[in-house]
């Protein structure tokens, strides 16, 4: 059985023709999409990775961050003693530090309950009245069954009540895991980091150490810097809002400078929120008037944040336009809450110096 013949060359679709009368500008467009897919499928993946172990990576994070912050001091106490000895002295100083400021933090709250519980009884019932009265013209009655309903509220919900406490005993124990993990990290990076590294680079394919070093370099040098800086902007809107709050007067003004200082490490939106609890608890304990200024003072920080101390500490470190910090902010702040918000920025910022640094000249292939 004879097979038919094959058709003309002639009669064949001319490809290159059909694809030269594709407009260049779709091409292009085809060429970036794919291509943009390819990259969003791999991020997606690596997010759903560290999504189940998100505990570990949450670990290794603040074991880097512990790192960044020790590493000087141990550095500098290892001229003077042995490298082990220098790593255990500078984290127990760190260790008890911390624990210091809780401690403070715990026994001012402990020496000024009664009186709060007074100021702020007095308090609510001084809001109380300003709402009943014009503008706002409130039923006398409307506090008394607000209250009712709350405790209704919280008889009929008690076993979820409980459920939640329990739930929050387990939360409590895997944080403690993570800040053991985490401390248990940073001894080895503090002690012998570079030796870790140098091992990790010798297994990686000879052409691609140099760029490796160099990407790693500039990721090192990006977040320690971001570290060092936030560490002293957050210090500096702590020193600040405590200065102002025990001037006005205002209760519990240590553990609020406390709670602006862990505010801080979220940029754009952390100090603001710690200054509203701020002017909440100024409200309620010396009324309308001293919550304004603290209302005023959220201004005055956030200028002083925004156009003073980032610039000055943190363009050396980390060069990302506001626009960009504020959608990493929130992007991660979506994607995993507080933790999203706070590792968001830095990752950024590693990730564009190390894409700057790839750019040039030492990170070309040997």
């Amino acid at each position: 059985m004879s097979t038919p013949p094959d058709p003309p060359v002639s009669a064949l679709p001319d490809l290159n023709d059909a694809e030269s009368r594709v407009p260049g500008s779709l091409r292009t467009a085809a060429a970036y999409a794919w291509r943009l897919i390819a990259v969003g499928i791999v991020v997606r993946v690596a997010f759903s990775l560290l999504g189940q172990f998100h505990r570990v990576a949450v670990a290794v994070f603040l074991g880097l961050v512990i790192t960044a912050v020790l590493r000087p001091a141990a550095g500098l106490l290892a001229r003077f003693m042995p490298r082990p000895l220098a790593v255990a002295t500078a984290l127990i100083g760190g260790i008890v530090l911390v624990l210091g400021a809780l401690a403070l933090v715990g026994e001012t709250v402990a020496d000024q309950r009664t009186g709060l519980e007074k100021e702020f009884v007095a308090g609510i019932d001084r809001i109380e009245r300003r709402l009943e009265e014009p503008p706002f013209r409130l039923p006398a009655d409307a506090f008394d069954d607000l209250q009712s309903r709350i405790g209704k509220l919280l008889s009929d919900h008690r076993s979820t009540l409980i459920s939640t406490a329990l739930s929050g005993a387990s939360r409590l124990v895997e944080v403690l895991t993570v800040l053991a993990l985490a401390l248990f990290c940073a001894v080895f990076f503090t002690h012998s980091g570079e030796k870790q590294w140098q091992w990790l680079c010798d297994q990686l394919p000879e052409r691609a150490r140099q760029r490796v070093a160099v990407g790693a370099g500039a990721a090192w040098r990006t977040f320690t810097g971001y570290t060092h800086g936030i560490l002293l902007v957050a210090a500096t809107n702590a020193v600040l809002v405590g200065i102002a709050l025990f001037a006005l007067g205002v209760p519990l003004a240590v553990p609020l400078a406390l709670l602006e200082f862990m505010a801080a490490f979220i940029p754009l939106i952390g100090s603001p929120i710690a200054l509203a609890v701020a002017a909440v608890v100024a409200l309620a304990s010396k009324g309308p008037l001293v919550a304004l200024v603290v209302v005023a003072l959220i201004v005055v920080i956030g200028q002083i944040e925004g156009h003073l101390l980032h610039p000055i500490v943190m363009s050396w470190a980390v060069r990302l336009h506001p626009v960009v910090v504020a959608l990493a902010v929130v992007g991660g702040a979506v994607a995993a809450g507080v933790i999203g918000a706070v590792v968001a920025v830095p990752l950024v910022a590693v990730v564009w110096s190390v894409y700057q640094a790839l750019q040039g000249p030492a990170g070309e292939p040997a």
